[in-house]
């Protein structure tokens, strides 16, 4: 065993060699890896080295589907303690309250869904009220093929950020008399500005080519003609490198559907990003895949796809069509699915990870992808919405032998290091670990053969 002396030292190099060049990973992410976030802060609450998050579990699956989510997190070490806040549809509109004083006080939160009331036109929906009092003006899903995973398309990779706080998504309606609604679509300058910088600034980090503003322009002069014109000034002015395009919103959802490979990032207002999301998911295989990102000046919350249960029988066991998909996301409350153990925990999963790179955890969240990775390509561990028979609970057990043999690995590998080289030895390995690709590091045994400590080795060192 490494000495305290050692492993502080080694800690130490960690967190200077290493931390900036793990980075580099995230110029090419991977099915389940998570981009740099424009503007992203440091967590308000960190104490003894752990950051403390806001757990919200929502409606049906999503209590469970958290409780996954904890054990994970305890197999791996990550360094979160959760502070659980109740919030549904049932309860009053004080533990709203309670929720979103509690989001402040700890800068992050994961969610499940809470499901909204539709007989009731004076209730709220509470996700969006989440959003819009809590500023999270940014919504980001990362929509991407994993190959073992049977879809029309190959090889999509698109990322959409959709404007979270205005437009016609904001629930500004009301009956003037009888019979006539008024619903209010508010769009302002500063709002779309910001959005345009996100997906601007998202594209230049990550090293995507192209930007794509989806709009309704030629029927909404003034509304979406402001969107179109802020957003085209911008990247014509700021960001020259980066080719941009505009594409009304319906014909936007025809070449979605027809050749989804054009597109690499979309930006649009709120309500047309609910709608697209929704198609984007079902083209890499449904929403219990896919999860999102809302991000405001000061707050996050992290969360999977909404999309309704959807059961419809398969065209045949080679070529499924979108139509043809289970969709029994987590983002939907899942309220048929609650209990069962039949839905699919790897949007939720992703979800855990996205928080922890924005919780700059990377080594951690570098180890629950890939023992998530491992168990849906090399595993082949699929729950029944993408034409597997697993349960939720095998998924979870699978990725958390994978996680305990990263460990294992780890530890073999950090003694053999030291027996063999001094700590100054180990320090360019590090450094040189974190470097290693994503398809590089999936395959160990070379890996172990090249630098006998890979970058999950510094994971271990942060634990």
């Amino acid at each position: 065993m490494l000495s305290r002396h050692s492993l502080f030292a080694m800690r130490s190099i960690s967190r200077t060699g290493v931390a900036a060049s793990t980075t580099q990973h995230l110029e090419k992410p991977s099915a389940i890896r998570t981009p740099k976030i424009p503007g992203e802060r440091t967590p308000l609450a960190k104490y003894g080295g752990r950051h403390t998050v806001v757990a919200l579990p929502g409606d049906g699956i999503g209590p469970e589907m958290m409780e996954h989510i904890r054990t994970i997190f305890a197999h791996s070490h990550a360094p979160v303690n959760f502070e659980t806040v109740q919030v549904s549809s049932d309860l009053v509109e004080g533990d709203m309250e309670g929720a979103i004083m509690a989001i402040k006080r700890n800068g992050v939160a994961i969610k499940g869904n809470i499901e909204t009331k539709h007989d009731n036109p004076e209730f709220k929906s509470r996700n969006v009220e989440l959003r819009t009092r809590l500023d999270l003006y940014a919504n980001i899903l990362h929509c991407v093929t994993i190959p073992t995973i049977p879809t029309r398309h190959k090889n999509i990779d698109i990322v959409l950020i959709r404007e979270n706080t205005e437009g016609e998504y904001s629930g500004l309606e009301h009956e003037t008399l009888p019979g006539i609604v008024e619903s209010i679509k508010i769009v302002t300058r500063p709002c779309i500005e910001r959005i345009a910088r996100m997906a601007l600034e998202y594209a230049a980090l990550n090293n995507r080519k192209k930007v794509t503003a989806v709009h309704k322009a030629n029927i909404q002069k003034l509304g979406d003609g402001l969107f179109l014109e802020v957003v085209r000034e911008m990247a014509k002015k700021d960001y020259p490198q980066i080719e941009f395009e505009s594409m009304i919103v319906d014909n936007a959802c025809m070449q979605l559907v027809s050749k989804p490979q054009q597109f690499d990032v979309m930006v649009m207002p709120n309500l047309y990003g609910n709608i697209i999301s929704n198609i984007a998911c079902g083209l890499v295989g449904g929403p219990g895949l896919v999860s999102g990102m809302n991000i405001g000046e000061k707050y996050a919350v992290f969360e999977t796809v909404r999309l309704r249960d959807t059961l419809v029988k398969r065209a045949n066991a080679r070529a499924v069509s979108i139509a043809s998909l289970v969709l029994q996301g987590t983002r939907n409350t899942g309220t048929s699915l609650a209990g069962k153990d039949l839905a699919n925990p790897t949007a939720f999963i992703r979800a855990s990870i996205d928080m922890l790179r924005y919780l700059n955890c990377h080594h951690h969240a570098n180890m629950i992808s890939d023992a998530l990775w491992k168990a849906l390509v090399d595993q082949r561990a699929h729950t029944r919405d993408i034409g597997g028979t697993h349960k939720a609970s095998e998924v979870i057990q699978i990725t958390l032998e994978n996680i305990d043999s990263m460990i294992s690995m780890i530890r073999y590998d950090l003694n053999y290091s030291r027996s063999r080289s001094s700590l100054h030895h180990i320090a360019p390995l590090l450094s040189r670990a974190a470097s290693l690709t994503h398809a590089a590091r999936l395959s160990r045994r070379a890996v172990l053969c090249d630098a006998r400590i890979t970058e999950s080795d510094c994971l271990f060192l942060c634990i």
